[in-house]
């Protein structure tokens, strides 16, 4: 009787990092040609916070104070660093969709045949997720400028600290899409990967500063809201774009907000990058 040969286990089970590197960006590209092919995917995508800007802009925007003031401008440019920020984090239930969705099409295990580094499938997915991210942020941005939202609006900015804003908010969306793979792995179909990637983003979105002045929130709620990842993030972007609604506090992350943006960030993509990677790993069993 001859023995059967598993090729996974014989052929470069953990890969270099030049492997990994390499066997992660082919993933990467397989899935951003499937983007192209699927326009709707990028559509709705921009569709959602199109539709968040233009209602809270415009139906919520003479309701809501900044500060001393209720001006409808002033609100406009406090609002756009939270809505930025919201939508880098809601692309985590397209990255849990989709890797749900190829766990279940047998994808994957396609991919496991082959001689390639192991987080490769996850690494190149959420790769491809980060570049429809920033496809998805560059409309967006152009559409807030449509309505009136301007860098500069209270403090002085210049270029150089706007795109620091923006690789900010890629930074926290590519952390947020470890979070999504996790879950993509951990349940059976995408639809219930699309629920379980979007439910907890509202309590994490609105617990913040990113659509009211957490200075006007209760005692209790303010520090949940001033220790949030993500109000770290939309602080720091409105000190870089310039924007109002800045609120001074003794929190740490609202005192170092770059730092404290980047620092979340980096841990989210550590833990959850290791978790993903690592129920990948027992799922291949």
């Amino acid at each position: 009787m001859s023995a059967v040969t598993d090729p996974v286990r014989t052929v470069a089970p953990g890969g270099s990092l030049g492997q990994s590197v390499r066997d992660s960006m082919v993933v990467a590209k397989r899935n951003l040609i499937r983007m192209t092919r699927i326009p709707e995917m990028i559509l709705f995508g921009i569709i959602q916070p199109v539709m968040f800007v233009v209602m809270f802009t415009y139906v919520f925007g003479g309701s809501m104070q900044i500060g001393s003031t209720t001006d409808p401008d002033v609100y406009k440019n406090f609002l756009m660093a939270g809505i930025f920020a919201q939508t880098v984090t809601f692309a985590t239930a397209g990255s849990a969709a989709g890797i749900a969705d190829d766990m279940q099409k047998g994808l994957v295990d396609r991919f496991r045949s082959l001689p390639m580094a192991r987080g490769a499938v996850l690494t190149g997915r959420t790769v491809a997720d980060l570049v429809q991210t920033a496809i998805t942020l560059l409309v967006l941005a152009i559409v807030a400028l449509l309505v009136g939202w301007r860098t500069g609006s209270a403090e002085p900015t210049n270029a150089a600290r706007v795109m620091g804003a923006f690789g900010l908010l890629l930074l926290l969306g590519y952390a947020f899409t470890w979070i999504g793979a996790l879950i993509g792995l951990s349940v059976r179909t995408p639809e219930a990967a699309t629920s379980g990637g979007i439910i907890w983003l509202f309590p994490v979105t609105f617990i913040s500063n990113a659509f009211v002045d957490s200075s006007q929130m209760t005692p209790w709620l303010r520090h949940i809201a001033e220790w949030n990842p993500f109000s770290a993030t939309v602080q720091a972007c409105r000190v870089l774009f310039g924007n109002p609604g800045v609120v001074e506090s003794g929190a740490w992350p609202m005192q170092h907000p770059v730092w404290a943006s980047v620092i979340w960030s980096v841990l989210i993509v550590v833990l959850f990058r290791t978790l993903a990677v690592r129920k990948y790993r027992k799922a291949d069993g």
